[in-house]
């Protein structure tokens, strides 16, 4: 079973590369008006509770709470 955690900066904490990426993307012509960045993490585990699983790998490795919120999506098998 597939499990993505997407990490992203809370509201408020400085991103330094989304700002980098809204400016070069305004100086090329593209007008966006805020820019993100998160990095998705894709975690493959055994059948059971694999949302306890992706909670205790953000919990143990993945997330700083203190400048990272998260969100976790449980992915049916494609097989």
């Amino acid at each position: 079973m597939q499990v993505d955690v997407r990490v992203f900066l809370k509201k408020g904490i400085a991103d330094a590369e989304a700002d980098t990426v809204k400016r070069s993307l305004n100086m090329l012509g593209v007008d966006v008006k805020e820019v993100r960045v998160s990095k998705v993490y894709s975690l493959f585990v055994e059948d059971g509770d694999a949302m306890k699983v992706a909670n205790e790998a953000c919990e143990k490795l993945l997330v700083n709470p203190v400048i990272n919120d998260f969100e976790i999506e449980v992915k049916n098998d494609q097989a």
